[in-house]
């Protein structure tokens, strides 16, 4: 495909998707991001009936952990002893927790702290926060589970303004975190099968009831839980939240190698809670005209409609996180007929809409920063989000502004964001194969 204007008569699919739309002629705004709505008591009264009280068990149980880990963490502290500061913020996920070494090297010092460090700040609940390094010191009493976790870039009304500056992230799937940890943590205790690997596996069982305890009615998973409001709370497809929460837990499921020592009841929760993903996955993938499409990189957990992440992450179609979303249901055995139309759609989509003779690049730090510009025989790339219905690519500023055109984004979004990706070229050359064994889709 090759960018183009954004129509005019698509006004009325933008206003559903963006919010508010800006007149096309001559413009570069096309639209006005708006914010992904919480999960709350009045919008949970509002479901059907037949909804209703899965979801009020699911709030309450949210409402409930959060007042017991800031309790446990209050009672860690002598009365007017002052709080420690928050850990440092660093690279966290496998970079800090390295899940590829040999098996020996989990049975190493060097590892053995880590996991010890994993442990210190898992929260009650059950789950890590984000962006830590795991090879300082352990946490200390009274310390908080997570660091700042603040964005340096808050404005006015910011769909990224925490609820509480001061528990922000405590327990989240985002960046690779709390699956990262459960993973490094059953490398590690497979090396100590006895009882000095009792502390690691006690921590790993304990992360795997919080994702039981954080996936919702429907079988998705939030960005952070306990529910912290605005988009957190929406059906998490970025960095690969649902299918990596997914995929941890069939491999609980099936009690082999590292998770053999899962008990039979955890093995058997943690199938279903699989399964239920499977079917979340199914179920949000956005359809368009009666025809399948790809997904959105985040989806309300009540509607399934796509929601807006940050002030310049659209509710739109995103196709890096459809790629991966592809990678996962072509990895499953015995496909259904729901599951086979739905990875033939997606490709379908993502074949379609490459963009090919244009070039994503320049130096960051030049005057004009990186841009898009024509490259005879270049691609394919793909935008990272497009409009449900134009297929038109679109790209988002801080300012809440939606633009057909990246080169019109301020310089600092410009140069801080992945708008194209190669993700789809790895989805269509394992649809390629895949595409060959499958069954056909009824």
């Amino acid at each position: 495909m090759t960018l183009r204007p954004l129509p005019a008569a698509l006004a009325l699919s933008a206003v559903l998707l963006c919010g508010t739309v800006a007149p096309f002629a001559h413009a570069a705004v096309v639209g006005t991001n708006t914010p992904a709505r919480a999960i709350s008591a009045a919008r949970v009264e509002a479901l059907p009936a037949k909804d209703r009280d899965a979801w009020k068990a699911y709030l309450a149980r949210s409402d409930k952990q959060e007042l017991a880990d800031r309790a446990a963490l209050a009672a860690e502290l002598k009365p007017s002893q002052p709080t420690p500061p928050p850990p440092e913020e660093g690279p966290g996920g496998p970079k800090a927790m390295p899940l590829d070494r040999d098996a020996a090297w989990y049975a190493s010092p060097e590892a053995r702290h880590v996991a010890d460090v994993i442990v210190s700040f898992q929260t009650p609940a059950g789950g890590w926060s984000k962006n830590q390094p795991r090879t300082g010191a352990p946490r200390r009493p009274g310390q908080p589970y997570a660091p700042d976790n603040v964005s340096k870039y808050l404005a006015a009304d910011d769909f990224d303004t925490p609820r509480d500056p001061h528990w922000n992230y405590v327990g989240t799937l985002d960046n690779g975190a709390t699956i990262t940890e459960l993973r490094f943590l059953a490398h590690v205790a497979r090396q100590a099968p006895g009882a000095e690997g009792q502390a690691w596996r006690a921590s790993f069982l304990r992360g795997v009831r919080y994702l039981l305890a954080a996936q919702f009615p429907n079988g998705g998973w939030p960005q952070v839980w306990p529910l912290e409001g605005g988009y957190h709370d929406a059906i998490t497809y970025n960095d690969d939240a649902v299918t990596e929460a997914a995929s941890l837990l069939t491999d609980v499921s099936e009690g082999q190698g590292d998770y053999a020592f899962a008990p039979a009841d955890l093995r058997k929760q943690a199938a279903a809670a699989a399964d239920r993903a499977l079917a979340c996955v199914l179920a949000t993938q956005v359809v368009v005209d009666g025809k399948r499409t790809i997904w959105a990189q985040q989806h309300d957990a009540l509607t399934l409609k796509p929601v807006a992440g940050r002030n310049f992450e659209p509710a739109q179609l995103s196709t890096e996180e459809s790629a991966d979303l592809l990678v996962y249901l072509m990895s499953l055995p015995n496909p259904s007929p729901t599951l086979v139309k739905a990875v033939h759609a997606g490709a379908d989509y993502l074949a379609a809409n490459a963009i090919h003779d244009q070039v994503w690049g320049g130096d960051r730090d030049a005057e004009g920063g990186r841009r898009l510009t024509p490259k005879p025989g270049a691609g394919p790339i793909w935008a990272r989000y497009y409009m449900a219905g134009s297929n038109t690519p679109i790209f988002g500023d801080r300012d809440k502004t939606l633009h057909d055109d990246v080169n019109e984004l301020t310089l600092e979004r410009r140069n801080g964001y992945s708008w194209f990706n190669t993700s789809p070229k790895k989805a269509l050359d394992a649809y390629a194969a895949w595409k060959k064994a499958p069954p056909a889709a009824d």
